[in-house]
Parts: structure tokens; C-alpha cells; sequence
């Protein structure tokens, strides 16, 4: 029997796990970031939970100067007048003006206060592997797999079952999350929220094996999936500082026909340009990835390189 049709499935989950709020403001990846209308649901929401990203409006009642605009940080905390930071991340608009409330009764006489949603957040999602479309999109804050999956088009094709979505957080916490149980047999708990700039990576539906060599931290080979690009292997392979790795200049040796032939890819376009295409081609089976030593000191860091091409931010 034909599986459903994965994007009908990923609307369908997302719809049943998402906050009601949520539900009405997710926006394709080339929507304005602004847009009033799903501000404005959240804000009459009650039910609606707070999240990085997002502006709150906050009055006082009486006290002008405390009446702000304040945008929730990656922490789920504002930075508010007298009080300092205070965590609203999670709460509705009437549990953070609660909290706000509390923590004001040291510095004003019974003081009113009331949190509106003035801006629903939005977070950057690195959606890779067997999509139909990889890249970066923006989606709303407190977006699920299911939206980033939907926001890269689907999946691409399948060999069977759905395969297993890897979901890496800002903070480097990693899930393992089966689309099989998510989307076929409806196990909505699997769709896990996602954090600014994490990275969705989709396997793809099989198995091949390349071999790095040159200047990597751990030459040897290793195993990615039909449709994994170069920069999967290279940065399982390891280039640190240390390795001294000339990413201009990378070479790959295929077999075509029962010939051997090689291909030069300056990775660094992949991440000045984004030319996905020439900078981060895919790899097929039994390909051999050199990468050479550079002649001259780098003038900037590879793993600088490999990471940001694969959506994961420095570190220094």
C-alpha cells in the first residue's frame, strides 16, 4: 500500500500538537517577518505560551516609565526595569504578569500589571538530508519537526519506511526521532519543538560508505547516507584548527564507467555564496574525499568553515 502523502501528514500533526496560537501563525519561509494578524491571535489567547524571540508589550498601571516593550531572550528570561531578569519562557501573557507583578511589589505599592503579545518570535531552522528542498527557513517560534520538515517541502523520496529525522538543539542536545512513528502511526509525542538555529537532518533512505584522507583530524572512512553532501563527511572527519585543511581546494575521486575521476570543489564558495550545487555536491558510493594541507597559514579557521555550511555555530 502507498504511504499518505507526507505533507498532508505533517499538517496534520503539527495542527494536533501545536498550541492553538501556534496553529494560526506559522508562515512559509518566504513570509515577511512581520505580520500583525498572528500577533494579534496570540495576544487574545489566553492559553497562548510565551517563547524566545517574542515581544510583550508590559504596563503598569500608574507608572508610565515602566511600561515597556521587551523582547524574551534565547533563555526564556526579559530584562525588565528594577527588577532585572525574570523568567516568562512557558508562561501565558497572565502567568508572566504574575511573575512580573511579584517580583515589582518590592519597588511600586500594589502594582497592576499586564503582558500582551506586541510580536510573535521567530526562530532559523537548518533543515538537511532527504528533503525535498534543504536550506534555512524561518519559522515560528515554537515551531516542531513537523513544521521544519513541511517549511523544506517534504521528504524526498523513500525506500519503505519513513526514515529517522536527527534533531541537534542550539544548546548541542541531539534526539533521535522515527517519521514512521510520528507521521504513520501518529505518535504526536515525537514531535519535538526546536530551539533557535537548530538543525534538522533527515536520513536518507540508504547507506553508502566514502573515504576521507589528507589533512582531517581522523582520516579513515566513514558512512553517510544516498544524498548526504561533502561537508557531512568532512565534518565527521574533523577539521580543526590543527589539521590545517585547505577547503579551496578539495578533491573528489569517483568511478564513472569503470574510470577514475576526480573533482576539484572550492567549499569556501559553498559558504560565501551558498552555491550548494558546485561548493557541496553530493557524494555516491565509494567516493574518496582528499583534502589538502593548506601551503600557507589559514586565514581562517576550517571547522569555522564546515560549521557554519552546516547551520551550527563556532566554537571558539
Amino acid at each position: 500500500m502507498k504511504p499518505a502523502n507526507p505533507l498532508i501528514l505533517f499538517a496534520a500533526v503539527a495542527f494536533l500538537t501545536a498550541p492553538a496560537a501556534a496553529a494560526t501563525i506559522a508562515a512559509p519561509p518566504t513570509a515577511p517577518a512581520a505580520d500583525a494578524a498572528p500577533a494579534q491571535s496570540a495576544a487574545s489567547d489566553p492559553s497562548y505560551r510565551i517563547n524566545p524571540g517574542d515581544q510583550l508589550n508590559v504596563q503598569v498601571f500608574g507608572e508610565p516609565t515602566l511600561t515597556q516593550t521587551v523582547t524574551v531572550l534565547d533563555d526564556g528570561t526579559i530584562q525588565y526595569p528594577l527588577i532585572g531578569r525574570v523568567k516568562v519562557g512557558g508562561n501565558t501573557p497572565t502567568q508572566a504578569a504574575d511573575t512580573i507583578t511579584k517580583s515589582l511589589e518590592e519597588y511600586v505599592k500594589h502594582p497592576i500589571v499586564t503582558v500582551g503579545v506586541a510580536q510573535v518570535g521567530q526562530n532559523d531552522v537548518l533543515v538537511l538530508g532527504d528533503v525535498k528542498t534543504p536550506g534555512r527557513y524561518a519559522v515560528r517560534s515554537g515551531a516542531h519537526l513537523s513544521d521544519a520538515i513541511a517549511a523544506a517541502g517534504g521528504l524526498g523520496p523513500t525506500n519503505g519506511n519513513y526514515p529517522d529525522a536527527r534533531v541537534t538543539q542550539s544548546g548541542g542536545q541531539t534526539a533521535v526521532v522515527s517519521l514512521q512513528q510520528l507521521l504513520v502511526n501518529g505518535q504526536s509525542k515525537l514531535n519535538v519543538p526546536l530551539s533557535n538555529n537548530a538543525i534538522v537532518y533527515v536520513e536518507g533512505p540508504l547507506p553508502i560508505r566514502v573515504e576521507v584522507l589528507g589533512a582531517v583530524d581522523h582520516p579513515g572512512y566513514y558512512e553517510v547516507h544516498k544524498g548526504d553532501r561533502l561537508s557531512a563527511a568532512i565534518a565527521q572527519a574533523g577539521t580543526s584548527a590543527n589539521s590545517k585543511a585547505d577547503l579551496n581546494h578539495v578533491f573528489i575521486t569517483r568511478q564513472v564507467d569503470g574510470k577514475s575521476e576526480k573533482q576539484e570543489i572550492n567549499m569556501y564558495n559553498a559558504l560565501q555564496h551558498g552555491d550548494f550545487a558546485k561548493g557541496d555536491p553530493k557524494l555516491q558510493k565509494d567516493d574518496v574525499v582528499y583534502v589538502p594541507m593548506a601551503k600557507q597559514p589559514n586565514l581562517f579557521n576550517p571547522l569555522y568553515l564546515i560549521e557554519n555550511l552546516i547551520g551550527v555555530a563556532p566554537r571558539l
